[in-house]
């Protein structure tokens, strides 16, 4: 059978006429065989010769491999001893830092479970996220505190400073206490199996409603295993921790993937230019690890930053979040001529991978996500009529592969609609996949807005809307911005003789969600397209709305 659909395979697309099935054009993967074997186990029993491992940016304070995996298993054996088991849910809520990647391979290495969420969400939208997962254990910083302040989930403080305030009580320990235990042998270790649940990170939905992505050991491990095929690195590369650690980019090449192939990774606690290019030049970083906001930035300023940093020893970008058009490309290169662009595509629900440009000569297929990455399958699927098309056709993006997530977190139906039963993770992204066998998105099924690589589900802030005692409708569309990429626009219809200005709409959001989901334009109508089924009409919108630009 594999026979015939190999002789039924393109060699140029990777499309086989028999399955209608892209495969990846690229070696496949080799997965690993033991399925007792956690994805903490796989990483540190990878054989290299880095010496450094995590190097915090803003107080040099470095951390060795040998320290690093001292520093898990003790912190693993303190978590055994206070009742952490197989299952057990682990929240982190934490900048960046050297230490977040610590807390992880803990929690993975006894089965548990490790939830991360953004540090900028409010008190309520981590509430939401503790009362879906509910976790036994919380790790923060003592500024954090106040966010879990509604919570009675005991708190582990990422570092030693004194905390003298009412949610002390709740306090147990603090990492550094637990780093210095000395690791137990005995401790109780449950038997981790590959498909055991590893990562629950929460994903906007196209309802507005953050889902809880299931990840197994075994799709982190493939997922570990794509990051070192596709780098083959030498271990004194230096990667620029840029992006959030929380997120699926951070957590699979700073606080996972990378570590396999010892490389250094340089943390920086939150993105701002004037820290990234210095640490990059203090340093000598090789890679540096961006959103596109990020790159149009340095190519606008590139006179200024290469009269102030000296980023010679940078050879390669990686960029992520949306494809890269041929003037921001080639404008990059003509202002940093000796720095490759790389590209990658990927979701929270196949555990950051997908697709990606190997090569700058793969990136000069301008406006491309790149090729299929190993051992994962494509379809490309008419999203009316659930065809499978062909090269060059145009519908939505269907996923399989080693990668891909078990499921959303206690929800069959957003499961069963997202995950059909033969692995087809359906992306939401409308796409084709042409000749030579790369992938372009076109548009989004999924409608979120992407802020600075942060993604923002429109429907969450029309219901936010509604509840204004003035409003009487509303829809959020994305605003291009060359900035920040996009950011959301407010169609708003006002109740009959109230005069609600603008800045009023806009001052109600701020005040209920994190700064990356605020409104930052408001248009006011008399009524909201709709289709005959009550779905707002986004296109009409976004093409009103962009109509002047």
């Amino acid at each position: 059978m594999a026979q015939n659909i190999n002789s039924a395979i393109d060699p140029r697309s990777g499309f086989c006429r028999s399955n209608s099935t892209f495969y990846s054009k690229r070696k496949p993967i080799p997965l690993a065989k033991n399925d007792s074997l956690d994805v903490t186990t796989f990483i540190s029993s990878r054989a290299h010769h880095g010496k450094v491992a995590f190097i915090d940016a803003g107080t040099g304070r470095q951390l060795t491999f040998s320290e690093l995996w001292l520093a898990v298993d003790s912190v693993a054996t303190c978590l055994s001893d206070m009742g952490i088991r197989k299952g057990h849910v682990v929240l982190l809520l934490s900048p960046n830092s050297i230490y977040f990647p610590v807390v992880c391979l803990s929690v993975m290495s006894l089965g548990a479970i490790i939830t991360t969420t953004n540090p900028l969400n409010t008190a309520a939208e981590i509430g939401k996220q503790i009362a879906d997962s509910k976790p036994v254990l919380a790790f923060t910083i003592p500024q954090l505190l106040p966010k879990l302040a509604g919570s009675t989930i005991p708190i582990v403080l990422l570092d030693d400073h004194a905390i003298s305030n009412a949610s002390q009580a709740k306090i147990v320990t603090t990492l550094h206490q637990m780093m210095k235990t000395e690791p137990s042998g005995s401790r109780v270790r449950d038997r981790v199996n590959q498909d055991d649940t590893a990562t629950l990170l929460y994903s906007s939905g196209t309802t507005g409603a953050s889902k809880g992505v299931v990840s197994s050991h075994r799709n982190l491990i493939a997922m570990v295993q794509t990051v070192l095929n596709r780098f083959s690195l030498k271990e004194e590369e230096r990667f620029i921790c840029t992006v959030p650690m929380f997120h699926i980019y951070g957590l699979v090449a700073f606080a996972t993937g990378l570590l396999a192939s010892g490389s250094t990774v340089i943390v920086l606690s939150k993105f701002e230019m004037h820290d990234m290019l210095s640490t990059i030049e203090k340093y000598r970083a090789t890679y540096l690890p961006l959103v596109p906001p990020i790159l149009v930035a340095m190519v606008n300023a590139a006179d200024q930053i290469r009269k102030k940093y000296d980023l010679s020893s940078l050879h390669s970008a990686l960029s992520g979040g949306a494809p890269l058009s041929k003037e921001v490309i080639e404008g990059f290169l003509d202002k940093y001529p000796t720095v490759k662009i790389l590209q990658g595509y990927g979701l929270t629900e196949s555990t950051g991978i997908g697709a990606s440009t190997d090569s700058l000569e793969e990136s000069r297929k301008y406006g491309t996500a790149g090729m299929l990455s190993p051992s994962m399958e494509a379809k490309i699927v008419d999203p009316d009529s659930g065809k499978a098309l062909t090269v060059n056709q145009t519908g939505e993006l269907w996923l399989r592969g080693p990668s891909i997530m078990k499921g959303y977190f206690s929800n069959p139906e957003a499961t069963a609609s997202t995950l059909d039963s033969e692995g087809w993770l359906k992306t939401g992204d409308i796409c084709y996949i042409d000749d030579d066998g790369f992938i372009f998105v076109v548009d989004r099924l999924k409608e979120l807005i992407k802020y600075k690589g942060y993604q923002v589900p429109p429907a969450e802030l029309e219901a936010l809307l509604l509840t204004h005692p003035d409003i009487l409708d509303a829809a959020v569309i994305p605003f291009p911005d060359k900035e920040v990429g996009q950011f959301p626009m407010a169609y708003v219809v006002r109740k009959t003789g109230c005069n609600l200005s603008e800045t009023a709409v806009m001052d109600f959001v701020a005040r209920q969600v994190a700064p990356y989901k605020r409104i930052r334009k408001v248009a006011f109508v008399s009524s909201i397209p709709k289709n005959p089924s009550g779905k707002i009409l986004r296109k009409d919108l976004i093409k009103l709305a962009t109509s002047k630009l």
